[in-house]
């Protein structure tokens, strides 16, 4: 049988479901480099500046995170059409998410910048204060052409068109870090503005990868049986409605974990510019691991979508679970990784002797949570392939607002354990997560199944 677990099988699924997760992957390391490049290259300032960007850089990650998760809505939806062999439904569906993301894109941005007013809360030193909020204004010119590009991004990689999202990534890589070395330095005889340099880089950089998406849909001849700009088309709350209960659970599902570490880089404010900067770092890479795992969940939405639309939930539970293990194994060599290379890693992104001593014993914590990550993203994504999505929220919710940030806050606060303390509630939350998310796609899957056969 060709959906059974034989080892055939599952290199046979191992093989397909990595030729659409590379392009993914590499798409989304690039992406996450921008993030890593704007850490890396402030480090090299000033303590203070890489504070500044790094509590900017907390905020503008829940809000970029969250508005992609609203957007990814169109992900099952044009997976479910792939799999049905409705091709003409997508145009439509297209459009509409692009109605859908300007208003998700503006009210994003109005959110982020009234986001800073928490940084009167954290004491920190005023010229900090500063630079963060001014680093959020700025960056967040980048929020409605994010929602837009994350709305093409969905599309192209769900009819399985991935290398764009690939090219496009590493274009924009490239041109965010020679913007920061030109205005974070002041090269050229630019200015240098630090930190708010790479606010400015990385907004202009989102409109650059919205303007080469669309380019690329217009020229690609593999858009042509579904090109979404044949015509005009006004928004239509008929269809945009579903859109955002489909993919509202998705942002808030996002919300949760990753507000869950961004409010560990503002509890961990005030205990001073170490501790907040060697926290980032720990973040910052433990984010760039993270990629691996979610580039197989967003392949695993538009594979098991694919299957569930072409009424074969035997293939989808099959697909399903060789992507978690496939997630599983990655994880267990991220692990690895920073178990070894904890101490270079964070020398790589600061010349500070404390701060990469802190650095290095908070990748331990990170290296403990790989597995528990890797499996509850990959997991919470099958579960989306059959368009479910308020089930992962409500785990994801009970796992990082229940668990994580209360035992995070009882021993970092409570205890006085800092930034440790957090990262222990982190890794409970996780694990959590993995456990619950892990029995609801074996419920779901094995469901679907009989109801198939009944």
């Amino acid at each position: 049988m060709p959906h059974t677990f034989t080892l055939s099988n599952i290199r046979r699924e191992s093989a397909a479901l990595w030729q659409l997760a590379w392009p993914v992957l590499v798409g989304q390391l690039a992406t996450v480099g921008m993030g890593v490049a704007d850490v890396a290259m402030t480090g090299h300032t000033s303590a203070d500046q890489l504070a500044a960007v790094s509590l900017g850089a907390s905020v503008w990650a829940i809000v970029l995170v969250t508005v992609s998760g609203v957007m990814m809505a169109i992900n099952s939806i044009v997976a479910h059409d792939v799999g049905a062999g409705a091709l003409d439904r997508i145009p439509h569906a297209v459009r509409q998410s692009l109605w859908k993301a300007l208003g998700v894109g503006l009210v994003a941005m109005l959110l982020a910048n009234l986001a800073t007013l928490v940084f009167d809360y954290l004491r920190l030193a005023p010229h900090v204060q500063r630079q963060a909020e001014l680093f959020v204004h700025i960056i967040s010119i980048g929020l409605p052409p994010l929602a837009a590009y994350r709305a093409l991004y969905g599309y192209s990689t769900s009819i399985n068109e991935t290398k764009p999202v690939m090219v496009i990534a590493i274009l924009g890589l490239l041109f965010n870090v020679f913007v920061n070395w030109l205005l974070v330095f002041g090269h050229w005889g630019l200015p240098a503005l630090g930190g708010l340099g790479c606010a400015v880089s990385t907004g202009l950089c989102m409109w650059l990868m919205l303007g080469a998406m669309l380019l690329w849909i217009r020229r690609a001849p593999a858009y042509r049986a579904t090109y979404p700009f044949s015509h005009w088309e006004g928004p239509q709350w008929a269809a945009i409605k579903p859109m955002l209960r489909l993919g509202l659970p998705i942002g808030i599902t996002y919300f949760a974990e990753v507000s869950a570490f961004g409010l560990v880089s503002l509890l961990v404010a005030r205990y001073g510019v170490v501790q907040i900067s060697a926290n980032q770092i720990a973040l910052n890479f433990s984010s760039l691991t993270f990629m691996v795992p979610l580039s197989f969940g967003i392949a695993l939405i538009t594979r098991v979508g694919q299957a569930v639309g072409e009424g074969d939930p035997v293939r989808a539970r099959f697909v399903a679970w060789v992507g978690v293990g496939m997630s599983l194994g990655f994880g267990v060599l991220s692990a690895l990784l920073m178990v070894t290379w904890r101490h270079q890693i964070a020398a790589a992104y600061t010349s500070d002797l404390a701060v990469q001593a802190l650095c290095a014993y908070l990748l331990l914590f990170a290296a403990l949570f790989q597995l528990s990550d890797a499996t509850q993203v990959a997991t919470s994504s099958a579960i989306r392939g059959y368009k479910v999505t308020r089930q992962p929220m409500q785990i994801q919710l009970l796992a990082f607002w229940g668990f994580a940030l209360p035992l995070g806050c009882w021993l970092g606060l409570g205890h006085d354990m800092a930034a440790a303390g957090f990262w222990i509630g982190l890794t409970i939350g996780l694990t959590v997560a993995a456990v619950l998310l892990s029995w609801s796609l074996q419920r779901l899957s094995l469901a679907r199944v009989r109801a198939a056969q009944s």
